[in-house]
């Protein structure tokens, strides 16, 4: 929660703070009268003592992403509905929740946003936002790359009115936009009938989501204004949708432009001087190294999304084999201090697969298409430069999605999820979990049937009745999910070897089926041997290989079993992990102390 300091810090400070990295962006007739406009919007937050707040995170941060209508019921808005499930079932598994756009929308799910500083009353009221947020951390969307058709902003472009005329990109029909990288095939440019004749907007996504202007600095200054709302109402982490795209010049790729890290990088330095607490997260869903670019120099992105390990881990479990998870492992450089990763498996979104290029073979890349596509997978399409189209995303339940491997469905699917969910908490960063994978929903086919929208089939609806009879049910599959995901998720809180910047190093089982690296405690004392069979066979594992200290002694987080023969060989059942650590951390008041191990391994 924002509060008030007696202007702690002056014009000329924060000029000198902000005006270096405006000026890579705006002219200087410009800065000269946006940054007192900017100092008054912010100046009764600003604290004269921002130092960078290194500690926003540790090994107990563990996320959830929903709609706030994951979960509904006839008693209760929605919003509270969600509410009374983390309590319920969530209270001590996650810390931090991501509502996904809460927001009076017109179209995808949200993301089509009508006004960004009210709540949808389908879903309930800001009162019912801040009371989550009570309970847990808040994450909300800054979808700041566009915004809907209906919008009063837009509305007034099409009336020629202050200020929205002025907020749009308008360019006559023929000009050239082939360069422009999109995740769409649909049209760039969309026709608008507006008091001034026939206008072609900039829309990158869709026709009802028209993109902003921001050399337009009026635009910028929105944004900020909008952030500090959403800080007053309890946000603590600010997530940037489809910030790759902000920044648009012609005759360029329009994506992830200079332009557009300086303004991230703006965004962060207020924040800095507001809050040092509050984190931004960037959304871009590009291939690894442009998505590596948003830390910057320590200063942009504190999070960014992991966005190859969703498909690289999926095809990992398809085929059997570690190769392309260890290569790409290999490449990860650490989180820059004060930056951290962010770890999913599933979203809201597909599974993207642009950050393969590099990564999987073509041949590889569509057996993984046409298996997932066997599973009831959708496959949503991207148009490139040449005019062709290639494949943008696999739409589909996640659970569903491991139903089998290339080889077709079988009997694995609930180790196989489990140990998806085990591989991605076991990594560097901060996991975050859709809460369709915590619940082990499939394919919602008749929602897909009924939008027509390809993301549809990942974005169930639960009955809240419904829901609590099948995790009541212990032979349900979202109850041995949901219970075993918790199980472990609590486990790993404890682990201070799995704080998101604690070491990690790629191990080279000789078995290409087992997947292994090595975390260790930023203070060096806890090492967890993080150990996966990704295949549909028992597979075994010489100890020796591991140069496990023999002065410890090493048990397995997970089983329970204790290894006192170092010179062993161990047997790994399909899909089974093992966290093998020499000190098991159980620390619910903070002070360290040796886990009671009967009590860790209960269901």
């Amino acid at each position: 929660m924002l509060t008030t300091s007696q202007s702690a810090i002056s014009l000329e400070q924060f000029t000198a703070r902000i005006q270096p990295l405006l000026n890579r962006v705006y002219s200087d007739k410009q800065i000269d009268t946006l940054i007192p406009r900017l100092y008054d919007l912010t100046k009764e937050y600003l604290k004269a003592h921002s130092a960078e707040d290194l500690g926003k995170w540790d090994q107990d941060k563990i996320l959830l992403i929903t709609y706030g209508d994951s979960i509904c019921s006839d008693e209760a808005s929605p919003l509270q509905t969600l509410h009374q499930f983390l309590n319920t079932y969530l209270a001590e598994t996650v810390t931090g929740v991501h509502i996904l756009p809460f927001f009076p929308y017109s179209s995808d799910d949200g993301f089509a946003v009508i006004d960004f500083l009210a709540v949808s009353p389908a879903l309930g009221d800001w009162s019912d936002v801040e009371a989550i947020g009570h309970n847990f951390n808040l994450m909300f969307d800054l979808v700041a790359n566009h915004v809907s058709s209906q919008s009063d902003w837009f509305q007034q472009f099409k009336q020629d009115q202050l200020p929205g005329r002025d907020y749009f990109i308008a360019l006559p029909e023929d000009t050239p936009t082939a360069d422009v990288v999109r995740p769409r095939s649909s049209s760039l440019l969309t026709p608008v009938e507006t008091v001034r004749g026939m206008q072609h907007v900039w829309t990158t996504f869709s026709a009802d989501q028209v993109d902003l202007d921001y050399s337009n600095p009026d635009i910028f200054l929105e944004f900020v204004n909008i952030i500090l709302a959403y800080i007053r109402h309890g946000a603590r982490y600010i997530r940037l949708d489809a910030v790759g795209f902000l920044w648009k010049s012609l005759n360029t790729c329009c994506i992830h432009l200079p332009e557009t890290h300086a303004i991230i990088q703006t965004f962060r330095e207020i924040l800095q001087m507001v809050d040092p607490g509050i984190a931004i997260i960037t959304e871009t869903n590009v291939p690894n190294r442009e998505n590596l670019s948003y830390f910057g120099d320590r200063n942009e992105a504190h999070m960014i999304y992991n966005f190859s390990l969703p498909p690289l881990l999926l095809n990992a479990l398809m085929q059997g084999r570690a190769d392309h998870l260890k290569t790409w492992m290999m490449s990860m450089p650490p989180a820059p201090i004060g930056c951290a990763y962010f770890n999913f498996t599933a979203s809201h979104d597909g599974i993207g697969l642009r950050p393969t290029e590099g990564l999987l073979e073509e041949g590889e890349f569509q057996t993984l298409i046409e298996t997932m596509r066997s599973f009831g997978a959708q496959i949503s399409m991207r148009r490139k430069a040449d005019g062709s189209e290639s494949p943008y995303e696999i739409n589909i339940a996640l659970f569903d999605a491991l139903q089998g491997t290339a080889k077709g469905p079988d009997q694995w699917q609930i180790e196989r999820f489990i140990c998806s969910q085990t591989v991605m908490m076991s990594l560097e960063g901060i996991p975050a979990f859709y809460i369709h994978s915590l619940l082990a929903t499939p394919n919602d086919l008749e929602g897909f049937k009924t939008t027509g929208h390809n993301r549809s089939i990942n974005r169930h609806r639960w009955n809240k009745a419904h829901l609590n009879t099948l995790l009541s049910d212990s032979e349900s599959p979202q109850s041995k999910v949901l219970g075993e995901l918790s199980r472990l998720i609590k486990i790993r809180r404890q682990q201070k070897a799995f704080h998101p910047n604690a070491t990690q190093y790629t191990l080279h089982p000789e078995n290409p089926a087992i997947f292994a690296f090595w975390r260790q405690s930023i203070a060096r004392d806890q090492s967890i041997f993080s150990i996966h069979n990704l295949s549909d066979r028992p597979h075994t594992l010489r100890l020796s290989a591991l140069n496990l200290v023999n002065t410890d002694t090493w048990i397995d987080l997970i089983s329970g079993d204790r290894f006192d023969d170092l010179h062993a060989v161990y047997e790994l059942q399909p899909y089974q992990s093992v966290w093998l650590t020499n000190r098991p951390y159980y620390d619910p008041a903070n002070t360290p102390k040796q886990v009671d191990l009967e009590f860790l391994y209960e269901v």
